[in-house]
C-alpha cells in the first residue's frame, strides 16, 4: 500500500505499479488537478499545507478501510503539498480490484473520504486575494446560498 503526502509531482505510473496485481481485473486512477476557478473567482494558484505523519496515518486508514470494503487488491494514496499552479495533480489515488464496478466505487469513496477527514488544507488564491477552503467547496459542492448560511 503506498500512502504519501509529499511536496513533489505525484507520478501516475509509480501509483499504478505500486497497486498492480495479476488477480486484478480493474485499475482506476483517480488525479484531483487544480482548475483555474472556484464559485465565480479566478483561481492563479493553490498552496497546500498538512501536518504529514497525521494525514499520512488517516490516509492509510481510510485506504484499509476501502480495501476491505470493495475487496481491493491494493491501494494508494498521495496528496501533494506546497504551491500547485492550474492543471497540476495535488490528489492521486489508484486502486486495483477483480472488477471495474469496485474499483469507481472505492475510488469514488476515497476521494470523499479524504476529502472530509485527511488534515490537508487548501489555500486557494485569486488576483484580488486569498482564503483558506474549508466546507462544501472543499468537497466540490457549490457554496449554500446566504439564506441557508
Amino acid at each position: 500500500m503506498l500512502i504519501r503526502v509529499t511536496p513533489d509531482e505525484l507520478d501516475t505510473a509509480e501509483a499504478i505499479q505500486a497497486v498492480g496485481s495479476p488477480a486484478a481485473g480493474a485499475i482506476n486512477v483517480f488525479l484531483g488537478v487544480v482548475r483555474d476557478n472556484n464559485l465565480g473567482r479566478k483561481v492563479q494558484y493553490l498552496e497546500y499545507d498538512a501536518y504529514p505523519s497525521m494525514a499520512e496515518k488517516v490516509m492509510r486508514q481510510l485506504a484499509e478501510e476501502a480495501t476491505e470494503r470493495f475487496a481491493l487488491e491494493d491501494c494508494a494514496v498521495l496528496h501533494r503539498t506546497g504551491r500547485l499552479e492550474i492543471g497540476e495533480a495535488s490528489l492521486l489515488i489508484a486502486v486495483t480490484c477483480g472488477h471495474r464496478a469496485a474499483s469507481f466505487e472505492a475510488g469514488h469513496w476515497l476521494v470523499n473520504e479524504i476529502k472530509k477527514k485527511v488534515p490537508v488544507w487548501k489555500k486557494e488564491v485569486w488576483e484580488d486575494g486569498e482564503a483558506w477552503v474549508e466546507g462544501p467547496e472543499s468537497l466540490g459542492l457549490q457554496q449554500a446560498p446566504a439564506s441557508m448560511r
